[in-house]
């Protein structure tokens, strides 16, 4: 059975409370950075905002910029320009969006003919959308046909600035992220895709694919994902040596992990090449650490292997599974498990939650794990806590339901049992009664490693398991003892 990545493990209540509030606060920290607001990097502190940071402004002077651009005068495009370095003040910001039609007028400039003022006005509108201030950000909210409208045009700096709004505006709240929806954001950019690579292109649509909404609006954005043709050429764009560099892949990874994950058709993803690729990139990934090669390299394994990870477990048919026996993945992956063990924890997670999903019930790829003498690799990270103990047994059992012929070769795996009993005497109770699953499905398969478990001290870490915390623990371990060991002289 293919194992739920998001399974919790049962410990002691005051270590469950301080793990699921860490876990909060992870999981909000990498909320902020994705849904978030940005600004060019030319724009976030050229020396014109610094001194203005130093100042105030008047609501006088402000409503003499108005008045300027407002009528249209020959200094409008200075006004515009003097009122774009303002704006990046919050009190300006506020006395701004006070002036009666002051956004209508700003959105008037904004659709302008003539590209210097159609660009002051986006830089006007770009530092409204950066507030923090709500108030202030979705007065922008009537441009956003344009927005989307000007992303196919000819300017990379003007399609820049449109995005960046664009962003900002829907990292406001899901209310706005609904309504770029049914406007037809995806497929405004899936058009910009074909002329534009900009980052702040994919962290839009990273910001998209990821926004949570009902099961009316997610179907309505998986019909758009399809019909925008957008996840071929994503797919495209998996690719180590990509001309458009590593962030962009990152993106791209995070992009289909989300579409994956929000119920689009797995037959369909598989079809356009998304598994033959993907492996393809972890692949050339796993030779890039094997030669010491680990700087940044994390960023793009962990969301390639969580989107093939959602992919098998959506997958009810399971035919897709055929793709990934390719033993070069196998021997990636296993490079992933041990070069990223202590600087990048998360990854080698990630990696054994996709090795879980890939193994379970599938014969073939358990006997490669077998073939591969990849065992071993397994038993080193048993000590290790934060799920990984976990997924490990998780991983072992999946190999050891498939039968006689492959506990017997577990069994026969030097330092299995000594890997087993130590964690057996952990105060974990998920990772003792899983030990106590993997220990009963060997046992009961394979009667002769009773007896090497036996002469390993196995039968005394069991009696000591009997005296565990955990009540299922305790009935477990009592009954593996009457089961198979109540002949036995302890």
């Amino acid at each position: 059975m293919i194992r739920n990545r998001n399974r919790v493990c049962g410990v002691e209540e005051i270590k469950a409370k301080r793990r699921q509030h860490e876990r909060a606060l992870r999981k909000a920290r990498k909320e902020k950075q994705l849904v978030s607001k940005r600004l060019p990097r030319g724009l976030q502190g050229d020396g014109e905002d610094v001194e203005i940071r130093e100042t105030s402004v008047t609501q006088e002077e402000i409503f003499q910029l108005y008045q300027r651009i407002q009528r249209g005068s020959d200094d409008r495009l200075a006004a515009l320009c003097s009122l774009r370095r303002v704006l990046h003040l919050k009190e300006a910001q506020q006395i701004f969006v006070r002036f009666e039609n002051s956004i209508r007028v700003l959105n008037g400039l904004f659709t302008s003919n003539l590209a210097s003022v159609q660009l002051q006005a986006a830089q006007c509108l770009l530092k409204l959308s950066h507030s923090d201030d709500p108030s202030v950000s979705l007065v922008c909210l009537p441009a956003t046909p344009y927005l989307l409208t000007y992303l196919s045009g000819q300017s990379a700096k003007f399609t820049e600035l449109c995005l960046y709004i664009l962003g900002n505006l829907a990292a406001e709240n899901e209310a706005v992220r609904s309504q770029l929806l049914v406007q037809g954001v995806i497929q405004a950019l899936s058009v910009c895709l074909q002329v534009s690579h900009l980052m702040e292109l994919w962290w839009r649509l990273r910001l998209i694919c990821c926004h949570k909404c009902c099961r009316r609006r997610k179907q309505e954005r998986r019909s758009s994902f399809l019909e925008a043709s957008l996840t071929p050429r994503l797919i495209r764009l998996l690719d180590l040596d990509s001309e458009f560099g590593m962030q962009t892949t990152v993106e791209c990874a995070w992009c289909l992990h989300y579409i994956v994950s929000s119920g689009v058709s797995s037959e369909c993803m598989i079809s356009q090449g998304l598994i033959s690729q993907a492996v393809k990139l972890l692949i050339a990934l796993g030779r890039t650490v094997d030669s010491g090669t680990t700087d940044g390299v994390e960023l793009l394994i962990y969301p390639v292997a969580r989107c093939l990870g959602n992919l098998i477990a959506s997958d009810e048919q399971l035919w897709c599974k055929r793709q990934f026996h390719d033993s070069d993945l196998l021997q990636a992956l296993s490079v992933f498990l041990r070069g990223f063990l202590q600087s990048r924890p998360f990854v080698t997670r990630e990696c054994l939650w996709l090795l879980n999903n890939l193994s379970a019930g599938d014969r073939q790829f358990c006997s490669a794990i077998l073939c591969h003498n990849l065992v071993p690799v397994f038993l080193q990270l048993i000590p290790f806590s934060g799920g990984i103990n976990t997924l490990v047994l998780m991983l072992l059992g999946n190999v050891a339901e498939l039968g006689l012929e492959y506990c017997e070769k577990l069994q026969q795996q030097t330092g299995l049992f000594p890997a087993l009993c130590s964690t057996l005497s952990t105060a974990d109770p998920e990772a003792a009664r899983m030990t106590l699953e993997v220990l009963n499905l060997i046992f009961s398969y394979c009667q002769q490693a009773c007896a090497r478990f036996a002469n390993q001290n196995g039968i005394l870490a069991l009696e000591m398991v009997q005296y565990h915390s955990n009540d299922e623990v305790r009935v477990r371990a009592n009954f593996l003892m009457d089961r198979y060991f109540a002949d036995q002289d302890v």
